[in-house]
């Protein structure tokens, strides 16, 4: 990272070959059937289409019920497999040295398999094993360290009565952009010492990194190679002023940390796009998530309202009712056997937390959001073991912060109609809210 980055360097220009990325084949055509009526081994999960119509939840439980380490092998991917239950997640998640991330954290094309022409080979620390993603996101981790936290509560509750100081009433509109993506996208440029004025720009990088080609926000690969090689182009500048003039944010810790002051281009924009994106969209779709479960559950929000002390424990329920990543994937190491399946080495092998957060045999009721549940903390929404989410505390802090300053505020937080989805199998959130609110 000695010298600043040029697109030419990664031929953003150049064609990129068309070719799909595993995970976003469509296994629908026509209206989708119902989960009862269909063979259980053609199930697929991997569908976009599914997340983005709301339409997962019957596959799911069925697969909990009746096949829990479910098969399914593509073209594109090869051999994976879904876990489903509760117990069998946390298993895997906890056991970094048989299931492995270095290969990635989503589904994606087979072990050895020569990537296509024009994909960017990306590294990020969540996507490693012991001993470098140790060292790499212990370079990182004092950011959110509880006396960093701390510090940041003030300017979090500040901004956030700003926005909704702000906000319409009486009259409709976007909660997702107007609330959600902007606090989030604040906090992100604060931690980076980002330019204020040019935050969105982060909400963009964010969305790309994530999107697939077709959904609106990406057409193809090239658009998201080339938007992507941006994002590197901008933080190189940003690497190189904190190399001069380091400060407490995530760049000058990247830049001055033994262990990553050296990366290559390509691992600074992997861990840049972990940033940004475990930053932005669990928090970003949590705020929106949380606004339409109370809608769905108005007893809950009563409950809350009669009793302010029960919000970091709705925050908790909050989290695991939404699940704003779908699964996590890793690779086996090695033949393993689970419920009775042999998952062969190098399969590839996904967490999903959107099922096992709704697993009937841990969380009574699950479907529903209860925000005294005794076991709230016990949700897979931040994963367990070395990869468990480094910034936990902080989404929990700024969902916390903004129910305690919307309560004393508003007396009706109407949802108006059902919200747009991301079309996404992975990023489990929402791209529209219409929303109306009444004051006290």
């Amino acid at each position: 990272m000695s010298e600043a980055v040029s697109q030419n360097d990664y031929q953003a220009d150049k064609p990129v070959a068309e070719f799909k990325r595993p995970g976003s084949e469509n296994f629908f055509e026509g209206d989708i059937p119902n989960p009862n009526d269909v063979a259980l081994e053609t199930i697929n999960p991997m569908s976009a289409r599914l997340f983005s119509e709301d339409q997962h939840w019957g596959f799911f439980e069925r697969l909990r019920n009746e096949d829990p380490v479910h098969f399914n092998e593509t073209e594109l991917a090869g051999r994976y497999w879904s876990l489903t239950r509760y117990e069998e997640i946390k298993k895997v998640d906890s056991d970094h040295e048989r299931f492995s991330s270095a290969h990635g954290i989503t589904l994606g094309f087979p072990v050895d398999t020569a990537l296509p022409e024009g994909a960017l080979n990306i590294s990020m620390f969540i996507a490693m094993d012991p001993p470098t993603h140790d060292v790499q996101r212990r370079t990182v981790s004092p950011v959110v360290a509880p006396s960093n936290l701390a510090n940041l509560e003030s300017l979090i509750r500040e901004r956030t009565r700003t926005i909704l100081d702000e906000l319409p009433v009486g009259e409709s509109f976007d909660w997702v952009d107007r609330v959600s993506i902007e606090l989030t996208t604040m906090m992100l440029a604060t931690l980076f010492d980002f330019p204020f004025e040019e935050r969105r720009k982060l909400t963009r990088w964010s969305d790309v990194a994530t999107a697939v080609p077709g959904s609106g926000i990406v057409e193809s690969e090239e658009q998201r190679r080339a938007e992507l090689i941006e994002c590197l182009q901008y933080f190189t500048q940003l690497w190189q002023e904190r190399k001069r003039n380091p400060g407490g944010d995530l760049i000058s810790m990247l830049a001055h940390g033994e262990d990553t002051k050296n990366m290559e281009p390509m691992e600074f924009l992997g861990n840049l796009i972990l940033l940004i994106v475990g930053g932005n969209d669990t928090t970003r779709n949590s705020m929106s998530g949380g606004l339409y479960a109370f809608n769905k559950f108005p007893d809950q929000l009563a409950k809350m309202r009669a009793n302010p002390q029960l919000i970091p424990t709705a925050v908790a329920e909050i989290i695991r009712w939404q699940t704003p990543l779908a699964y996590m994937r890793r690779t086996a190491n090695q033949d393993v056997e689970i419920g009775g399946k042999t998952i062969k080495k190098d399969d590839q092998v996904l967490m999903w937390y959107v099922s096992g957060n709704r697993d009937e045999r841990v969380f009574e009721s699950p479907n529903d959001l209860i925000i005294d549940r005794k076991n709230v903390r016990q949700h897979l929404s931040f994963g367990f073991g070395i990869h468990r989410c480094m910034g936990n505390r902080l989404a929990e802090m700024q969902l916390r912060v903004l129910w305690e300053e919307l309560l004393p505020r508003f007396s009706k937080l109407e949802v108006l109609a059902e919200p747009e989805r991301t079309f996404s199998s992975f990023v489990k959130g929402y791209t529209h809210m219409d929303v109306e609110l009444t004051r006290h």
